[in-house]
This record gives C-alpha cells, structure tokens and sequence, in this order.
C-alpha cells in the first residue's frame, strides 16, 4: 500500500483549454482530494493581445500575449485547485494553415519523438492513475490540439502503463442543443456556411459511443470562473455570454473516451477514477 494520493494528469494545448473540457474534473477530483497535473503545451502566443488585437494584426505582440496569457492561466488553476501545473512553453502554432504553424519553435513542427520524451518525463515523475488529453483530431482539428495527442499516446508508450487513458469528446447531442444556444445568445451570428455546418456536426461522438459521463454541475462555478480567468480571450469564450447558470446546465457534465484501463470497471461509467477506489 503507498499513501501517495491517486493522480489525473490533463495534457492540453493552450491556456484556456484545461477550463473549457476539463474544468469540471480538475475542480471535482481536487475536492476530492486527488493530486491534479496540468499540462499546457504552449503558451498561447497566438491569442488576442490588449483590446482584442487579433495575431498579425498591428500591434500584436505575441510576447507580451503569452506573458498575460501565463499570469490568466496561474489565476484559473488556482480557480481550479489544480495541484501542479507543468508548461511545455512550445510556441503556439494557432489554427491550422496559418504561417505560425511552421514557425521555427512551434509545437506542430516540433518532432513528436522530442515533446513526447519531455512528457514521459513529466509521467514518470508524477506516475498518474489517470490521462485526460485529446483524439487524434484534437476534437475539432487544431493543429497544436493534434499534437498534444500524439505527444501524449507516444509519451505513454515511453513509460510504465497508465491505469486508465482517456480523450475529451462532447456527445453529439449536446453539441446540437450546444448549436442552439449559441443562436439564442448571438441572434447577430452569421448562419455557417454549409461546409462548416457540416463539420461542426462530425465533432463529438453518438452518445451511445461514449464510455464516460462525469457529472461536475456542482463544480460549474469553479469553471465558469476559471474560463473567465482568461480574460484577454473573452471574445473567444462564447461560453462566457449565457451566464453561470445556463453555463452549468449546459457544461456541468464532461464526457470521455476511454481508450485504455487495466482495471476491468465496466462501462459506461460516471468516475475517471472507476476501478481505482
């Protein structure tokens, strides 16, 4: 027997990510007393600067975006109670197709041999009962999302085996009901295109194919706020628009893929930590 505490280790791409998916477990599994990793894996310099300036905009300073970009992310993991928070510091490759995404430094051209090798080490330190990170379309098909995946399937094969892995997923579902508040909260919102129509409905899986359901509405404020943390991003974060209230109806419970357990918990099951308490 070992008294050292059960351990979930979320890897994510940017600050602003660890709140968005796993909000709610960070904040639930810390009250329950489990040790909370967070990984981000780059420093977001691709995001909004001051006053909304957009990146390759005049005035953008992708310098002094990740340096308030660093400062939101500490404020949201102490929202969070997330016990250690680990940075990469890859540069923020931004969306795909974007010139940043070969920039010398950033994480999609980064060889997944050389992320992955810095993450076992990470694994190999922290010995987590639980991974939480993304598919291998980084769930919408960001590149630095994508990386972070296969930094993260290669970093596990690197390492002794992980009790139970899973990717962040949204059931198809709730993305629709998710489609209609976005139009109750911005009637002005163009209607999207067909192509984009089309792919907004590929993101998620049927519910019937998700094997984790984890309910964390008692913890939705703790999330709302740490969301809100990353101020400097509010244009980005529609989540922010509908209020705590709407906001914990609609993002209270977090979904998963299991993907790997040496346990034997059946599923579906509503607890990362199934099999291991």
């Amino acid at each position: 027997m070992t008294d050292r505490p059960l351990t979930l280790m979320a890897v994510h791409a940017h600050p602003d990510d660890e709140a968005t998916g796993t909000g709610g477990i960070l904040a639930r599994y810390a009250a329950e007393g489990m040790r909370t990793v967070l990984v981000t894996c780059t420093d977001g310099g691709c995001g909004d600067g001051p006053g909304g300036v957009k990146p390759g905009d005049p005035g953008h300073d992708p310098t002094a975006v990740t340096a308030m970009r660093r400062q939101e992310l500490q404020a949201s993991c102490d929202v969070l109670k997330i016990s250690d928070l680990e940075m990469l510091g890859y540069a923020d490759s931004g969306m795909m197709g974007w010139a940043t995404n070969d920039a010398p430094g950033s994480f999609w051209r980064t060889p997944v041999e050389e992320g992955a090798a810095r993450l076992a080490e990470l694994m190999r330190h922290y010995r987590p009962d639980v991974v939480v990170t993304y598919d291998e379309y980084g769930f919408y098909g960001h590149p630095d999302h994508i990386q972070a995946h296969r930094i993260t399937m290669a970093a596990l094969e690197m390492t002794a085996p992980t009790p139970k892995v899973y990717w962040t997923t949204a059931p198809r579902s709730m993305m629709r009901r998710f489609g209609e508040v976005m139009r109750e909260f911005g009637a002005d919102m163009p209607a999207p295109d067909p192509a984009e129509a089309a792919a907004m409905a590929e993101i998620g899986l049927p519910d019937d194919e998700i094997t984790t359901w984890v309910d964390a509405t008692a913890f939705s404020g703790q999330k709302f706020d740490a969301l809100a943390a990353h101020a400097s991003q509010g244009e980005n974060i529609f989540f922010l628009k509908m209020g705590k209230e709407r906001f914990g109806e609609l993002m209270g419970v977090e979904t998963f893929v299991r993907v790997r357990d040496t346990t034997g918990a059946a599923v579906p099951e509503n607890d990362l930590f199934a099999g291991l308490r």
